[in-house]
């Protein structure tokens, strides 16, 4: 039986850990996890905001994700997108989610990203 999800894992080029670390844990604002060190030897960095837990792990062929994306459910979407803005993250508004308001803007690698907060009930 299905509990959870335990992350999700974007493919990243080699070396871009410190662009990754300064749009992640910087602009994004989420705390970098120290990698196991069996793994660490791989490359990459994790990092999480409360149960949002996302691996960026290294991928000798990277092709960023260009249609397959995490969506990140936030509060204060406004406040966060013109978080992104200023850091110089493209902000790309979508109204067609019933219900929701959301933006997509990618890493600097290139990968999607979704951030999505439900309407307030009426």
């Amino acid at each position: 039986m299905i509990d959870s999800l335990d992350h999700v894992q974007l493919a990243a080029p080699p070396g871009s850990e410190d662009v990754l670390r300064a749009f992640y844990a910087g602009t994004l604002g989420m705390a970098e996890i120290a990698k196991p060190p069996a793994l660490a030897v791989r490359g990459g960095c994790w990092f999480a905001a409360g149960a949002v837990v996302l691996h960026l792990g290294v991928e000798e062929d990277f092709r960023p994700a260009r249609k397959a994306h995490p969506g990140i459910r936030v509060r204060g979407i406004d406040v966060f997108a013109a978080r992104l803005g200023r850091g110089g993250a493209p902000v790309t508004w979508d109204d067609g989610l019933p219900a929701h308001r959301r933006f997509y803007t990618e890493d600097p690698v290139g990968n999607r990203l979704e951030f999505l907060e439900p309407d307030p009930p009426e």
